[in-house]
């Protein structure tokens, strides 16, 4: 059987003017988890991440922890996140009673993100948007299939990408309603690791958002998600 290790990017820099690059912490999160592979003796005969800075950066990080080349991995634009911005303010446009107030903790932002990521699977939002539920669902499971369905028995593949993408991958592999891919997103810490193993005919689950190289005492306040 060939595994693939499906691994959400280090911390972004939520909050800032440009969410997509990681912040120091995502830094060192990325690299301790190389750290934790070459410790593991786990190598990859294949690297492929989102098209993202935040994807590009997370994946030179664990390749430069594993001692490899930063520069030794492909990049594939169906494992792009969606973009949550515009579906939060098409939400918002439709429940501007949901606004939340300038200075608001994460809290009201992780519910309406949730409420908002629903509203999306059901096609209930109604506004412009660059990307429907369908689409986005469609171009994540091609990527899949063109990661699982390339020749070649007993591979080992680190694919770095984003909660939303991962968790629709996952949601396919377990043949669960969409509402599954709302559950895990938001579950989904940075640089965490789910895992399946694979083969020509079958495709199966074997882990889900496991940080074993946050796993220790001096690292418990680097466990994020954003």
């Amino acid at each position: 059987m060939s595994e693939l290790f499906l691994v959400r990017h280090a911390q972004a820099s939520f909050g800032t003017d440009d969410y997509d690059r990681l912040s120091g912490l995502g830094h060192r999160q990325a690299r301790w988890l190389g750290e934790h592979f070459r410790y593991r003796e786990l190598d990859f005969d294949q690297v492929i991440c989102g098209s993202m800075v935040r994807h590009r950066e997370t994946a030179a990080d664990i390749l430069h922890g594993m001692g490899r080349q930063p520069t030794g991995f492909e990049t594939d634009p169906a494992w792009d996140e969606f973009d949550f911005q515009a579906i939060v303010s098409a939400y918002l446009e439709e429940h501007q009673e949901e606004m939340p107030t300038p200075g608001a903790s994460l809290a009201p932002f992780s519910r309406i993100l949730r409420a908002a990521l629903r509203a999306w699977s059901e096609n209930r939002l109604h506004g412009p948007l660059p990307e429907r539920w369908e689409q986005f669902e469609g171009r994540v499971r091609a990527g899949l299939g063109n990661v699982i369905g390339k020749k070649g028995g007993n591979r080992r593949i680190l694919l770095v990408s984003s909660g939303g993408a991962i968790s629709t991958a996952l949601r396919h592999v377990l043949e669960a309603p969409a509402s599954a891919m709302v559950q895990m997103n938001l579950q989904l810490r940075n640089s965490s690791v789910s895992h399946l193993f694979f083969n020509s005919k079958n495709i199966h689950f074997s882990g889900f958002n496991h940080v074993p190289h946050l796993d220790r005492p001096d690292r418990a306040g680097a466990v994020t998600y954003y």
